[in-house]
């Protein structure tokens, strides 16, 4: 009998070879592997020690342990959800315009300026932004006129449902589309380009291109030709109603505090509960946000929230301003300029899916841009839109307001439309405010930017205008840090092959 215990012990220390030598601790009958134990106490960077009896956690490292499970929850709430936070952001802020029937939009006769906040909103084309709500007026009707430049609709969580103009099915030659609510069953008349929304609320961002560097064209193209209107009402529709949005303050971006969950509550609330995925659901739950509950949480869960959106909001600043991805730079690491769409996939799914989703880029895109469109990502040459963010200059150091830099944007810019650069506020992610109203370059409005004599163009930034070059001067703020993006509309094969490609920003004071 011995023997054959014997035996039965190297049998099992061989199964467990490599593993780490088995040896059976004071209690058992048979060796047990160390690494399926818990010591009574391990030491952990973050939580200091975790104390256990015989693998139960003792009373304080129980406490210690689900204060941090409900902080990490609070944080993948807020990274998962600034998509979803954003929409609603944009709903409320149109709504205190005026925005409050499908039937209104907001149009930026004189573009939009600086003093609206909007994330990394674009001095260069004539938006008209309307905001759809299939619940209270069913399914909508968009007719999109002859001649309009990229639009997009976007659901509740920033999900891409159809484009419209020139990258949609319209393909730029004007056309209806019917965006229909979710869990629509009723009758689908013909004669339209039909889209299925999985949210109630929808984004409605289009554009129109400045012609001789003025607005007045895309004006009358939005204010003649463009109608939106539930369905119900397609015999006698409603006239369009414009409200004028430059000059006007607003605020559109969600909160960086506590108040992001209360903006997340209100969404869950209004929305049907399957527009979200049940681990995503699971998560908000498990912080007392519910569908058809109240979001009350008690003092615990307020602090633990409070901290949690703190470190959510610099994890999402560090992706955004220091991105530490190896697929995001256009250039190699050593350039500054760097994709809002890490992996060129608008539903940023790695390798097709293969990989699941990049999290982390998603997160990035959301916290400082909008509109999200294949459009934007896709090589579609002279059709789309292509951007390049930059954060630092040519030394790896922030963008500093109080100091002087300079961009060469080489000659034969592979831009149909046009480029444009626009300078941008790292706190709000929106135009940065300065004595210049609109805070932006572009070839076709400042038609008074001088060229180099090899066809570059210089744009310099600083507080004030370098002597000679005021046409192709950015003023920047003191005590204020900037970011830039590079927009091309109707980009070119040379951008996507990179045979042409922006100058570093290079400081030069």
């Amino acid at each position: 009998m011995k023997k054959l215990l014997k035996l039965m012990v190297i049998f099992a220390l061989s199964l467990w070879g490599g593993m780490g030598v088995a040896q059976v601790p004071a209690g058992y009958n048979t060796p047990i592997p160390s690494e399926i134990m818990t010591p009574d106490e391990v030491q952990t960077e973050q939580l200091g020690t975790l104390s256990f009896f015989d693998g139960m956690p003792e009373p304080s490292t129980v406490e210690k342990v689900y204060e941090n499970l409900d902080r990490m929850r609070g944080v993948e709430a807020f990274l998962d959800l600034v998509p979803l936070a954003s929409i609603e952001a944009m709903r409320r802020g149109m709504e205190s315009v005026g925005i409050d029937k499908a039937n209104k939009v907001l149009l930026f006769e004189e573009l939009m300026d600086s003093n609206a906040l909007f994330l990394t909103g674009n001095t260069d084309t004539i938006y008209a932004i309307g905001l759809l709500n299939l619940e209270r007026d069913g399914p909508t009707v968009v007719e999109i006129p002859p001649g309009a430049g990229p639009g997009t609709v976007n659901d509740a969580y920033f999900r891409f449902v159809v484009d419209m103009g020139a990258p949609g099915p319209d393909k730029g030659k004007g056309g209806k589309y019917l965006i229909l609510p979710p869990g629509y069953e009723g009758d689908v008349p013909k004669g339209y380009f039909v889209a299925n929304s999985r949210t109630y609320v929808n984004w409605l961002p289009l554009r129109g291109f400045l012609k001789d560097g003025k607005t007045d064209a895309a004006v009358k193209m939005w204010t003649e030709g463009l109608k939106i209107y539930p369905l119900a009402d397609a015999a006698n529709p409603p006239a369009l109603e414009v409200v004028n949005g430059t000059g006007k303050v607003m605020n559109t971006i969600h909160a960086n505090d506590f108040s992001f969950y209360a903006e997340i509550d209100d969404v869950i609330q209004r929305e049907p509960i399957e527009f979200l995925d049940p681990e995503i659901r699971g998560n908000l739950a498990s912080i007392g946000i519910e569908k058809g509950k109240s979001f009350k949480p008690d003092e615990r869960m307020k602090r633990i929230l409070t901290d949690a959106v703190a470190v959510g909001n610099a994890t999402a600043r560090a992706l955004a301003f220091r991105p530490r991805s190896k697929t995001i730079r256009y250039y190699g690491p050593k350039s500054a300029w760097f994709s809002a769409f890490d992996g060129a996939d608008y539903r940023w799914l790695i390798d097709q899916g293969k990989g699941g989703r990049n999290k982390d880029a998603r997160t990035l895109f959301f916290y400082i841009a909008t509109v999200n469109t294949p459009a934007m990502v896709l090589e579609m040459v002279g059709a789309g839109s292509q951007y390049a963010l930059a954060a630092t200059d040519d030394q790896g150091e922030y963008l500093d307001g109080s100091k002087t830099y300079q961009v060469d944007i080489p000659a034969d810019v592979p831009a149909k439309d046009f480029w444009s650069l626009v300078v941008y506020d790292p706190q709000t992610r929106s135009m940065l405010q300065t004595g210049q109203l609109y805070p932006s370059k572009n070839n076709q409005r400042n038609r008074d930017m001088k060229p180099n004599a090899d066809g570059s163009t210089t744009i310099w930034f600083s507080p004030e205008a370098p002597t000679g070059h005021e046409a192709n001067w950015i003023q920047t703020v003191p005590g204020k840090g900037w970011f830039v993006c590079l927009r091309l509309y109707g980009p070119l094969k040379p951008w996507f092959d990179k045979t042409w490609r922006p100058g570093e920003i290079e400081r030069v004071d």
